[in-house]
């Protein structure tokens, strides 16, 4: 997760920054920049995410004995990745490899979009509070709570923004990725009518429920971590209440 949270937001500020062309932060968001740097930091990670996911996958749902360990298939991660190499070469390492890109660009194009117009939309609403905007600009410790309240906000509702629209992928990559059977068809597509023949479209969305518990607080933390360390670090320019007010 570290991994990922750093290449993802790295790469997707560089590849922004260099398609706005050097300039500074728009004060609106611009989807013809958000959008494809979304999608392209979402592509990159999703290199890192499936074999990391396949072995996490493969530990999670492996049968467990009460009391004896012959039932166990895996007796680590690292064990778990020797018997997938030794059962399909490296290629098994990343088995559900589509599933997990079509996933990590389409939910990362969906969570930055959210996010970037979250953001941008409180941003301007609270810039329009004359006594709330004076208050901030006087305490600069009031300026980084109220920084902080945005992000939890907007990270928030972008993480949930994010699974409601790729869950489904997200089902179909476990399923492809745990499979006993390896000649089952690794098709995204196949095994998304699959799951919609055999469940009915509830069972695209198994788990939203706990999915989104869980976004919330994660995404709302990452947010507020990025923001708050790039901006300790000066590595990025945040869009204020000050500037919004320009």
């Amino acid at each position: 997760m570290a991994v990922e949270g750093s290449l993802l937001f790295g790469i997707y500020s560089q590849t922004k920054a260099r398609l706005q062309g050097g300039e500074a932060a728009a004060r609106t968001p611009n989807l013809s920049t958000v959008l494809p740097s979304a999608a392209f930091g979402g592509g990159m990670i999703s290199l890192i995410l499936c074999p990391t996911e396949l072995v996490k996958c493969r530990l999670q749902v492996q049968e467990k004995g009460s009391s004896s360990k012959e039932l166990r298939r895996y007796s680590g991660p690292l064990d778990c990745a020797k018997k997938t190499i030794h059962a399909g070469g490296v290629p098994g390492l990343f088995r559900g490899l589509s599933a997990t890109f079509f996933r990590e660009c389409v939910g990362n194009m969906c969570f930055f979009a959210t996010y970037e117009t979250s953001r941008s939309f409180m941003l301007s609403h609270l810039s329009k509070e004359t006594s709330l905007s004076s208050r901030l600009q006087a305490s600069s410790f009031s300026q980084t709570l109220f920084e902080a309240v945005v992000g939890i906000v907007s990270g928030g509702v972008s993480g949930m923004a994010f699974w409601v629209a790729v869950l489904p992928f997200d089902v179909a990559k476990t399923r492809i990725q745990t499979a006993l059977d390896l000649s089952e068809s690794r098709s995204l597509l196949f095994n998304l009518r699959k799951i919609r023949r055999e469940l009915g479209f509830r069972g695209l969305y198994t788990g939203l429920g706990p999915t989104l518990v869980r976004a919330f607080p994660a995404n709302a933390a990452a947010i507020v971590t990025w923001e708050l360390t790039a901006k300790l670090l000066g590595s990025r320019q945040l869009h204020t209440l000050e500037s919004s007010l320009v």
